[in-house]
């Protein structure tokens, strides 16, 4: 069967570009089994994350430099739909894939099978089964993400339980891990992001505390820890949070180096570096630790073990739950990167709507009526989203109840919208009521979190 996958032909001069020029979808014919060697496996994707790296390596900015053309996707999960002689892998399974062993940041010969497709071809090695009750959305979203916040909290920060961590870009998906991965150890968390309705989702996620960086926000955090400071800080970020972050920390605090989120484009001198001011360094007895997940494992790959297993085991006891955001069709993936690259969503890029058309369109009961006017629902949506701005985040489930189906709907936006929009708004409600009507929906429930 033929399916997509997505084509980085070359690399770009920013991720933006490289989503714009380099990127396409081309059309990918199954992998034939007479061409595959007897520890390969063939993955019919049914997930695949949209995380920063991938952005990053679109345009060389990693310092894992793919080499085009090649197919993105660092992280996917699917079932098994061939198995070599040798792989000892079931036909069928439902299974994720070790980012460090195949895909676009491994080594060797699977470097071209990233998850932005149908189907990849893996070494055995690399098949991982599915952990727990995880879906191939959140499971997905899993490894790279709670590796870094172990690797970052635990291993290179040796956080415990009851001591304070300020997690910087909380709403973003290694951010929220470490909000997790912090909470299962018993800390205390004091989250930050750039808005209020995105730091609403994260302390529902676990997070004690949330804090806008806007002005004052390190006094915030040292109120919180009665002025003390915290115990450990957990940097994704960079920039002037960065330089912030050293006036709200206890003297011998640890400070984790994840990222550089507010300077992409600093290793190319585009911007200037982060810079961190040795005096508070030395006044404070601060422990400044760098936390390159990737490269420390590469140097020493005695420290995966462990880390693996442990986030594996959470996941399989239910402890650790990814939270996806947004899902989007393998052929809108240019529309998913953009999301991620501006921050439209917190942790990993699901949209409930787009699972909502995928689960109405293949339902062969449904006749063409209510697939006309699921169109116009989705289309209306959509336009609605655009002139309001994509944190609108309508969402939308079908869910059972005693009289018959129903759809539950719902804006998580955080924000109203004025009198400027409400044309829009009622030609959303109109093709809601059309849908529903087509549909037979007994119920529907429309909730705001403004």
């Amino acid at each position: 069967m033929t399916g997509h996958r997505v084509v980085i032909s070359k690399l770009g001069a920013a991720p933006l570009d490289a989503i714009e020029r380099c990127a396409t979808l081309e059309p990918m014919p199954r992998p034939e089994p007479a061409g595959l060697g007897p520890t390969d496996v063939v993955i019919r994707v049914a997930s695949a994350a949209v995380g920063w790296v991938d952005l990053l390596m679109s345009s060389g900015q990693y310092q894992h430099v793919p080499t085009p053309p090649y197919t993105p996707g660092l992280e996917f999960a699917g079932t098994v739909e061939w198995a070599g002689a040798d792989a000892n892998v079931e036909v069928g399974a439902r299974v994720l894939i070790d980012p460090f062993l195949a895909g676009p940041r491994s080594h060797g010969a699977y470097r071209g099978s990233g998850g932005f497709a149908t189907y990849a071809v893996v070494p055995a090695a690399a098949v991982l089964p599915l952990p727990g009750s995880l879906t191939f959305d959140q499971a997905c979203n899993l490894l790279g993400n709670y590796e870094t916040a172990y690797h970052g909290l635990i291993a290179r920060g040796r956080l415990a339980a009851g001591e304070t961590v300020l997690v910087h870009g909380a709403s973003g998906s290694v951010g929220l891990a470490a909000v997790h991965v912090a909470k299962l150890v018993g800390a205390r968390v004091i989250a930050t992001g750039r808005t209020a309705a995105k730091l609403d989702v994260v302390r529902g996620q676990g997070a004690d505390h949330v804090i806008v960086t806007g002005p004052g926000w390190r006094d915030e955090v040292k109120a919180l820890t009665g002025g003390r400071g915290v115990d450990v800080v957990y940097d994704g970020v960079g920039g002037d949070v960065s330089l912030e972050s050293l006036r709200c920390v206890r003297f011998g605090a640890r400070y984790l180096i994840v990222g550089w989120a507010a300077t992409p484009f600093a290793g190319r001198g585009e911007t200037a570096p982060n810079q961190l001011p040795t005096n508070l360094i030395l006044i404070k007895g601060l422990d400044v630790l760098g936390c390159p997940t990737v490269i420390a494992t590469v140097n020493d790959p005695s420290i995966r073990a462990p880390r693996l297993a442990q986030v594996m085991a959470w996941a399989t006891a239910g402890r650790l739950t990814p939270l996806v955001a947004r899902t989007f069709p393998l052929a809108d993936f240019a529309a998913a990167m953009r999301a991620k690259w501006h921050a439209e969503d917190v942790a990993g890029v699901d949209e409930r709507l787009r699972a909502l058309a995928r689960d109405l369109d293949r339902d062969t009961t449904l006749a063409e009526p209510a697939r006309a006017a699921l169109a116009v629902a989705v289309r209306e949506i959509r336009a609605f989203e655009a002139r309001v701005g994509a944190a609108t985040g309508i969402d939308a489930e079908v869910v059972s109840t005693p009289t018959g189906r129903a759809i539950e709907l719902g804006n998580h936006g955080h924000r109203g919208f004025g009198a400027e929009h409400e044309d829009a708004a009622a030609r959303v409600a109109r093709a809601l009521a059309d849908l529903l009507t087509a549909l037979g929906a007994t119920r529907v429930m429309w909730f705001t979190m403004d």
